[in-house]
């Protein structure tokens, strides 16, 4: 494996810039702050480049191997011909083999191979057979247009804002289009798109077709495409389907966020994805078209979300019964859903909160479910993954699709070929800026080159261990002295605030302090908006010395959690810690964790090639001899991060451990 994550600029970045900005960006000028797009960013972390490496060479070929061997390659096949049988289990199965794409091109934007574009390019040649004439593209109709697949109705679109996701086919579509053009410059996937696309134009709109689709993120996609073509018909189509919801004020619709306008939604609700989706193109075309009232509903609803529906692992969706939100306060920890689309659909969301408002709190929202809920949706191997991330396991409750443990592949693998397409955009959200501001929002070894206000090309780099070690290195490089301000995002964990709100704090708030030098002496800076900034003159060769304290904090849930009463959680830095069998002779479901016992970090080289376990002393209750009472016996326990849980077979887990016995007895989740 190579040390660093080489960029290797070809030709071809000549064309990711484009009128309307930059699709690796994640996002475009029309934002109040800019991400640094992650071709500009090269990895060099000993956390996350084995990930980003494995996603490359083990999950998408494996991913793309499972769309053959599933059917979901041949679909296309039999839709070009018009004839046979739809061979999968959902009519969006399409979607799996777009995201795939995404991931391959990301991936070969900064690692070339020739052989993958090769393969990408012969599906593209599949797909393109399969597309009809006017532009629909949809295999569970096509193959056999008499008899389509039962939730896609007898003609295109009566079921759209049910069950048929001919639209959501589309927004992955457009999706994958827009990644695979400004990765290759190649138009093969893109005219595809455009002209799906032009479709959805003739069939939707004023005066047409207004149905709000069932599941979200054709408008995500359509402002892709906006921002690649410039033509503005893409972006109306997009804020007329967020205006199409809420027609009719309809309790029953909050699955698909269409019980209500948009403008007077103000509760996370329905299924957790298509929320995420959702709330991210509502912020998309907000900040395009300047519209304060899509701005503060979705201030609303973030605030609901973090505040009363959002698991300590970051996690989002509680509900197994239509994967969805539950009430305020309801999360639970075994029969948690918490599905690995709906985390990354959470950091989609939150980066472009923080994009729209510059606040570190949004960051502080993204960096716990992707270092926890996302990496636990994939197993170290690459090739095993969790459709469900729960915060507890019996080795009893089947709680991933009807097994115990991480599985290859699911019927519905929305999970694994998200994982594919997100992985590699990471460092994408390392670095952003905002005129002379730089902002340094993640904690991920890595270079970066940066033109501040356009005009002042600035290298940045880091060097640290984080997460398991809190110590910072930034060397700050322009190519002349200049002015401008470096914004370190001071976690909301330095802070005594796990989470934004009330939902959890610490038990026993420690008093931390972060230190900041610049070339050896204290630096001097203001804070605003959870960022250290500092403002001054900067000159090549500045080293910023920028350290974390690393404590181990024990976390408490708001008392109207009542699965999480009279427990706690244990957290260092960004990740949260779980107990499993394995590490604790099997004895977890009867271990309370004393408020005074003292707890330690140590760095083991022997579990999962290097991690940060935490140890201390518990108590272990059991039957008495007298078999009418309980004793306690102490038991030196280990803590593993959550995010690598289930990597070693079947085992019990819980995030969540009692303070006291009785919560043992009373509160069992």
């Amino acid at each position: 494996m190579n040390k660093k994550y080489y960029i290797r600029l070809t030709s071809v970045l000549l064309l990711l810039t484009c009128a309307q900005g930059n699709i690796f960006a994640q996002t475009s000028p029309d934002y109040n702050f800019q991400g640094v797009p992650f071709h500009q960013v090269t990895i060099n972390d000993q956390f996350w480049l084995p990930r980003i490496e494995i996603n490359r060479t083990v999950t998408i070929p494996v991913s793309f191997r499972k769309c053959e061997e599933t059917g979901r390659v041949k679909n296309f096949i039999l839709a070009s011909k018009k004839s046979g049988k739809f061979l999968t289990t959902f009519p969006f199965d399409d979607t799996d083999i777009y995201k795939i794409i995404e991931g391959a091109s990301f991936s070969m934007a900064v690692h070339p191979d020739p052989a993958l574009d090769k393969y990408v390019d012969s599906l593209i040649g599949i797909i393109a057979q399969a597309q009809e004439p006017d532009g629909y593209l949809y295999t569970a109709r096509t193959i056999d247009p008499q008899n389509p697949h039962e939730w896609a109705g007898k003609e295109r679109w009566v079921k759209e804002s049910m069950s048929s996701h001919e639209l959501y086919n589309s927004g992955h579509l457009f999706e994958a289009a827009a990644a695979h053009y400004m990765a290759t410059g190649k138009r093969n996937l893109l005219n595809i798109a455009l002209k799906n696309a032009d479709l959805l134009n003739t069939v939707f709109g004023p005066g047409k077709r207004n149905d709000a689709p069932g599941h979200e993120i054709v408008e995500m996609g359509l402002v892709r495409l906006y921002r690649i073509t410039g033509e503005k018909k893409y972006l109306d189509l997009a804020k007329f389907f967020i205006d199409c919801r809420g027609k009719k004020i309809d309790p029953k619709r909050s699955y698909f966020q269409d019980h209500k306008p948009i403008n007077q939604q103000d509760e996370a609700v329905g299924h957790a994805v298509r929320a995420g989706y959702f709330y991210s193109g509502v912020a998309d075309v907000a900040a395009l078209t300047g519209n304060k009232d899509y701005i503060r509903a979705i201030d609303r609803i973030w605030d609901n979300m973090v505040s009363k529906k959002f698991y300590i692992t970051g996690g989002i969706g509680a509900v197994p019964d239509g994967e969805r939100f539950g009430e305020n306060y309801e999360l639970p920890n075994l029969t948690a859903y918490n599905e690995t689309c709906a985390a990354i659909a959470n950091v989609y969301w939150n980066y472009r909160m923080f994009l729209l408002h510059g606040d570190s709190k949004y960051i502080d929202v993204l960096e716990r479910s992707l270092y926890n809920n996302v990496i636990s949706g994939v197993g170290l191997d690459g090739k095993t993954f969790f459709y469900v991330n729960p915060l507890a396991c019996d080795a009893d409750f089947k709680f991933n699709q009807g097994a115990l443990t991480r599985q290859p592949w699911f019927d519905c693998s929305c999970c694994p070929t998200n994982i594919c397409r997100f992985l590699p955009s990471i460092p994408g959200y390392v670095y952003a800026q905002k005129q002379n501001d730089l902002y340094v929002n993640l904690f991920i070894g890595s270079s970066a080159n940066i033109k501040l206000n356009g005009s002042i090309p600035v290298e940045i780099s880091q060097e640290t261990r984080y997460p398991w070690d809190g110590a910072v290195k930034i060397k700050v490089n322009p190519t002349k002295k200049a002015f401008f301000t470096v914004n370190l995002r001071i976690p909301g964990w330095i802070r005594n605030q796990p989470v934004p709100g009330n939902l959890y704090s610490y038990i026993s708030p420690i008093k931390e302090t972060f230190s900041i030098k610049v070339n050896g002496k204290d630096a001097e800076y203001r804070t605003e908006n959870g960022y250290a900034a500092m403002k001054r003159e900067w000159e090549q060769g500045d080293i910023i010395e920028y350290v974390l304290p690393m404590n181990i904090h024990r976390v408490s849930a708001n008392n109207e959690v009542s699965n999480d009463r009279g427990k706690i959680a244990l957290e260092r830095g960004p990740l949260v810690y779980c107990l499993e069998g394995i590490d604790n002779d099997s004895q977890i479901e009867n271990m309370i964790l004393p408020d005074n016992a003292e707890l330690s970090t140590s760095f083991s080289t022997d579990k999962f090639s290097g991690v940060s376990t935490i140890t201390g002393e518990a108590v272990i209750y059991k039957a008495a001899s007298d078999s009418f009472s309980i004793e306690g016996v102490k038991y030196k326990f280990t803590a593993i991060p959550y995010c690598f849980w289930n990597n070693r077979g079947i085992n019990e887990m819980k995030v969540w451990i009692p303070r006291k016995v009785n919560t043992i007895i009373i509160n069992k989740d």
